[in-house]
């Protein structure tokens, strides 16, 4: 009788199992609050809510210490190329939830100076919308991210649609210049 033969239990389980039980239930944030979205994020830390239970107590301040970005709040064109070099010193595997109306899309500030969405930046695998999102909401998306652990693969990470131009030299972002500014109108 082959292991294949074998009932799937504790003993016979999948080491690919194990490993994505150890990383969902291990994950621990980068500080990366930038706006008002950040002291609902803060909140999540605290008795109220508590993510302690999921194994995410620990927000670290340091990216190589770090699994998940929480980008919380609206992304300026300056601020843009210090969250990719975060996100770059992170440890794969790796995770970014985009926090907000503003993180997500730019919010009502659509103009030159913020990034209408941090997926131009950075691959972002679960969104919180609202402005700001409650706790409850950023709770959603840490278990819809914990879910996309448990489902997905352990060793591809897929990057479909950011594409960082070869051209630029060294690690970062370099911020397109717009032809107009459009203040108050939708692109």
């Amino acid at each position: 009788m082959g292991l294949e033969d074998l009932q799937h239990n504790f003993l016979t389980g999948r080491l690919e199992d194990l490993v994505k039980w150890a990383r969902r239930n291990s994950v621990w944030p980068a500080t990366f609050g930038l706006a008002c979205c950040a002291i609902e994020m803060m909140s999540v830390g605290a008795a109220d809510f508590d993510i302690s239970r999921l194994g995410m107590e620990v927000f670290r301040a340091s990216p190589r210490q770090a699994d998940l970005m929480i980008v919380a709040g609206r992304v300026s064109q300056k601020m843009a190329p210090v969250l990719r070099q975060v996100y770059d010193q992170m440890m794969e595997p790796k995770w970014v939830i985009s926090m907000g109306v503003c993180a997500s899309s730019g919010g009502m500030f659509n103009n030159y100076a913020i990034v209408q969405g941090v997926d131009q930046i950075v691959p972002v695998d679960v969104y919180a919308p609202g402005c700001p999102p409650s706790p409850e909401t950023l709770l959603h998306a840490i278990l819809t991210l914990h879910e996309k652990i448990r489902t997905g693969e352990i060793t591809h990470r897929s990057d479909e649609g950011l594409e960082i131009e070869p051209s630029v030299p060294g690690p970062g972002w370099v911020p397109e210049v717009p032809d107009a500014v459009r203040v108050a109108t939708p692109k």
